[in-house]
């Protein structure tokens, strides 16, 4: 059931009945992150729903439909994302845990570690307790592969997970492993899911073989009821007629698993099709579907695996679904990120001084796009905080208040935010990072609202011309300006008025008394905006191939040619060139240019030198790693 309190409700009178609650024997739990103040409260309903509204501070109760409570969306509303060390599996950045079916010995784990981490794994996989069909199977090395594994976590910094075959296992499980996983064969075993319950570690429980998605959900509630919310459920195929593949990957439990559940959901297609031609193209289409992530087999040498080597990925072949997956994920509002485990090491707490604080600032408010941007390329495991204007983000990251600050340049309809790039100029501090974000707006309203109502929208102005298209069939509607998409839904949110609606992102709706009216209004669904990282003195991991410059010209004729014969004779692509007034000399320009080279490397610095030759002013902007398009 759902106790919803009033609006005046104390805290004291909160905690008077909790104590109440719990005196009857039920589970109670805080929900946040909405609107209202709310309490979850599971157990068995012995009074009618009237006794629990009549309690104090209570406004009304309604009851949780579905037979697994804490596991359902009517408790919790908002997506759970669950934390395993500097990894969040759940949230903007796709998380792939690899490795072997099982540890064989010391050096080719070690070996498969290190090659799914250079390849973009944030977790390694190794079952060091296996459960075989055949009792003369190879059965794990038991303790030994759990210090192979924590080998592997110290040397290559990857969480690892491993599978649980018994309650007796709990305390090595405590000590050696980051996830404990409960396999297909386990998935009713009770007694195993009261006990990994009670551990306190994140759990990846598995579909079981025949298993209905109900069950399965059981199954997590089994989990939650013992105090531990942190559970990842894991699709793996179920077992039918078909004998052409291992099992059946039933990839449409990844959306119903996402409105029924809170739990984040990842996809094992090594164990759902049994061949390793076909991990890859489920792989793909799981992360399609929506999937927080995969969990893949990977040998060095399949042919001579102890275990499953026949639907083990070859290393060359683990690098190329990554590749495909980088490119895929932004459909879908994710991306993969090979610098993942390397941007959080950065961002840990430093000491001595010159050091800014492990901090990423950016303008707006929560829910903003410029907020997601952030979420998108360092994570929620980083402290962001928000700015009231673009000059403070510079501010702050110029007075190492932060480390990093992220901001937008550039939107593919409307073009560059000249403010930005003045202050680029203005500033000494340097580019190190981008991100492209795939900007899709939709219609928010009250949930009693209708579009044939609405009679004022609100907004940001360069939202209004990014939906032009739509607005102007409705030419009655007062567009009224807001400095962002977030504060504009918070103010419609804040009047209570049906005839009022917001334009902005999903991500922007904070609370249940707004809803999505009309999704997808912008006039092209091409609509990116482009964020670059900022820092004063920091750098991020990975490769450079894309660098940034601001140049004035002499005004004479061919003075820009000979800039641009430079970057032609060196076959460099240059992506952007843009000018831009020079505020104190009327009628004379700087050029913002973009290329696509790293212009630092050591066989390339003839050409800032040669740059620096052929302009009156010149400033390096950076170099960094060009982003990738990712939607929301």
């Amino acid at each position: 059931m759902i106790l919803i309190l009033k609006k005046k409700a104390t805290a004291e009178q909160m905690e008077r009945l909790k104590d109440v609650l719990r005196s009857e024997g039920y589970l109670v739990k805080e929900i946040a992150g909405v609107d209202e103040k709310i309490l979850g409260v599971v157990g068995t309903m012995y009074k009618e729903t009237a006794f629990y509204e009549s309690l104090p501070g209570v406004e009304r109760a309604v009851p949780i439909s579905k037979p697994y409570k804490l596991v359902s969306r009517e408790l919790h509303p908002a997506p759970s994302v669950i934390k395993v060390g500097d990894v969040t599996i759940g949230g903007d950045r796709l998380v792939v845990i690899a490795g072997p079916c099982g540890v064989e010995d010391r050096k080719r784990t070690l070996d498969i570690a290190r090659t799914v981490r250079k390849h973009g794994a944030v977790l390694f996989r190794g079952g060091a307790f296996k459960p075989r069909t055949s009792p003369y199977s190879f059965q794990g090395l038991g303790e030994e592969g759990l210090k192979i594994l924590r080998e592997v976590r110290e040397e290559t910094g990857l969480g690892v997970v491993t599978e649980i075959t018994s309650p007796s296992q709990a305390d090595l499980m405590v000590k050696y492993v980051d996830v404990v996983q409960v396999g297909a064969r386990n998935m009713q075993n009770f007694e195993l899911l009261k006990s990994v319950g009670r551990i306190g570690k994140p759990v990846l429980l598995k579909r079981g073989l025949s298993a209905t998605i109900e069950e399965w959900l059981m199954s997590a509630e089994y989990v939650l009821s013992e105090g531990n919310d942190q559970v990842i459920l894991c699709e793996r195929g179920i077992r039918t007629f078909e004998r052409y593949t291992r099992n059946t990957l039933d990839l449409t439990a990844v959306p119903v698993i996402k409105k029924l559940t809170h739990l984040p959901i990842i996809v094992d297609p090594s164990h759902a099709t049994g061949i390793r031609e076909k991990v890859s193209p489920m792989a793909r289409a799981s992360i399609a579907a929506g999937a927080d992530g995969l969990i893949i087999e990977v040998h060095t040498e399949p042919d001579k695996a102890l275990s499953d080597g026949p639907q083990s990925l070859y290393p060359e072949q683990f690098e190329q679904l990554m590749r495909d997956l980088y490119v895929i994920a932004p459909v879908v509002g994710k991306q993969v990120d090979y610098a993942y485990l390397d941007k959080a090491a950065i961002m840990k707490p430093r000491k001595g001084k010159g050091k800014a604080a492990p901090m990423v600032v950016y303008s707006g408010v929560p829910g903003s796009f410029s907020h997601k941007a952030c979420l998108q390329f360092f994570g929620t495991e980083v402290p962001i905080r928000e700015c009231t204007c673009f000059r403070e983000v510079f501010d702050s990251v110029a007075g190492e208040q932060a480390a990093f600050g992220v901001i937008p340049v550039e939107n593919s309809l409307t073009g560059s935010i000249h403010e930005n790039y003045d202050l680029l100029l203005e500033y000494a501090i340097m580019i190190v990072g981008e991100l492209t974000l795939r900007i899709k707006h939709n219609l928010l309203g009250h949930l009693d609202s209708s579009i044939e109502g609405i009679e004022r929208v609100y907004s940001h102005p360069q939202v209004f011309q990014q939906c032009r298209e739509y607005l102007d069939k409705h030419p009655a509607w007062d567009q009224i300006a807001c400095k962002d998409t977030a504060s504009a839904v918070r103010k419609v949110e804040e009047a209570g008025d049906a005839k009022e609606a917001a334009i902005a992102g999903v991500g922007a709706v904070q609370t249940r008394r707004m809803t999505v009216l009309k999704e997808s209004i912008e006039t092209n669904p091409r609509n990116f905006t482009r964020f670059v990282v900022i820092s004063k003195n920091e750098s991020l991991p990975g490769p450079k191939n894309k660098s940034s410059l601001i140049y004035s010209v002499s005004d004479k004729p061919g003075a820009l040619f000979e800039t641009l014969r430079i970057f032609a004779e060196n076959n460099i692509n240059l992506v952007k060139l843009e000018s831009r007034p020079i505020h104190s000399r009327p009628w004379e320009y700087l050029f913002y240019a973009d290329l696509e080279v790293d212009v630092t490397e050591d066989g390339r610095r003839h050409i800032l030198e040669g740059l620096m030759s052929k302009t009156e002013f010149f400033k390096f902007l950076g170099s960094y790693q060009k982003g990738t398009e990712v939607s929301h």
